[in-house]
């Protein structure tokens, strides 16, 4: 780690990208927790955590194509913490107290340009750090990702139950400031594609699609991590109607995806050097399938304590993931993709996990918690399996695709 932050930009990055991400992750609960206690209506609140997410599938691409060709990107990554701080707090004024269909659409103006905050950050470590040393900063990104998401479900969680979800609002409002002055500490970088060799800016897009779909170990990576994140936006619904079965408040739910995370980073920053070791997309298969499987326990528990321990559990077997996805979007594209590739994949796991959402908030008071629980158990070995599908070659695509 010391040889990393020796890096000159990498301290200012980290604290940047970890602030807005901690807001980003606080978001997605924060809006289920605060359209529950005033509306009471599950499908609102998966519609309105869908129509925060679902944006990015369109915008995701163009984002990628503008930042491989931008010198801008701060000012890029300060105006989407500036856009999120003004619709949560247009949101304290609106939910409960206007039509239904006016929240969600505020969620969707702030989710245009949400792949900034993981594919927008992570492109930039290419640039940034010497070769050898990607292998660490991938780890330390999925570490920044996981202080992220322990610490933004469990602030969430304990400013809702200790005050009210409108603090945990203001909160959001307040990190996502912070992670403006961080993000202005950055430096300067150059645009990834010289201006003789840039395309039309719709090739540019397409040819970022192009590269997820024709190189199949992309591939296989990006479609698993694509399904995974669809069911976790079941989860992110299910969770807060799960917490009465097992003798907790809603807001508890985030605690569980703390102790997931605090699992997940464990295992991505001991074992980061599996990347080096196995080809990424299986580390990405295998972890995914691993997780689903242990998700299979979580209906049996009886306390919120057993849960608890069960997802702090469950996370250290999805840990490996998120470096890995890393890795692989890294390897398998050149350099002028990294930022279309890298918002592309993201905007498809935002989008996917948006539909989640909204599914969750429809079907989960159908079946009930428990059988929601084990539908995402079971979803998540499929994601992989589809993974380990779409790993195969045709005949039009290279059997290896490796652009270094």
């Amino acid at each position: 780690m010391r040889e990393l932050l020796a890096v000159r930009a990498m301290p200012a990055y980290y604290v940047a990208a970890t602030l807005a991400r901690v807001g980003d992750e606080m978001v997605a609960f924060t809006l289920v927790l605060l359209v529950l206690e005033r509306t009471d209506s599950a499908a609102l609140a998966g519609i309105t955590g869908a129509a925060y997410a679902l944006p990015a599938v369109v915008s995701g691409p163009l984002l990628g194509a503008w930042l491989d060709r931008t010198a801008y990107r701060r000012t890029a990554l300060g105006l989407n913490q500036g856009v999120l701080a003004a619709v949560m707090l247009s949101l304290l004024l609106v939910v409960g107290h206007s039509p239904h269909w006016v929240t969600p659409v505020l969620a969707a103006v702030a989710g245009v340009t949400l792949p900034m905050v993981s594919g927008g950050f992570t492109s930039m470590l290419p640039i940034l750090v010497p070769g050898r040393l990607l292998p660490k900063a991938n780890s330390w990104e999925a570490a920044s990702f996981g202080a992220a998401t322990i610490t933004g479900p469990a602030a969430a969680a304990t400013i809702t139950a200790a005050v009210t979800v409108e603090a945990a609002v203001l909160v959001i409002t307040v990190t996502a400031t912070l992670s403006i002055f961080a993000i202005a500490r950055l430096p300067a970088l150059p645009a990834a594609v010289a201006v003789e060799d840039r395309e039309p800016f719709l090739g540019s897009v397409v040819a970022g699609l192009a590269h997820l779909a024709r190189t199949p170990r992309l591939r296989a990576s990006t479609v698993t991590t694509t399904a995974l994140m669809g069911v976790t936006g079941v989860l992110l619904i299910t969770l807060p109607l799960h917490m009465p079965t097992v003798g907790a408040p809603r807001s508890a739910a985030g605690y569980l995806w703390t102790a997931l995370e605090i699992g997940s980073v464990t295992t991505a920053v001991l074992l980061g050097r599996l990347q080096t070791r196995w080809r990424p997309e299986y580390v990405v298969m295998v972890a995914v399938a691993a997780y689903g499987l242990a998700m299979t326990t979580w209906p049996l528990a009886s306390t919120f304590a057993v849960l608890l321990v069960l997802a702090a559990a469950t996370g250290l077997l999805e840990g490996p993931m998120l470096p890995a996805m890393f890795a692989a979007r890294q390897q398998y594209s050149p350099d002028a993709l990294q930022g279309r590739v890298s918002t592309t994949a993201a905007s498809l796991r935002v989008g996917a996990a948006a539909l989640g959402q909204a599914a969750g908030g429809l079907l989960v008071p159908r079946i009930g918690t428990d059988a929601a629980l084990l539908a995402v158990a079971l979803g998540l070995v499929a994601a992989a399996a589809l993974g380990w599908l779409s790993s195969f070659t045709t005949r039009q695509e290279p059997a290896d695709a490796l652009a270094h």
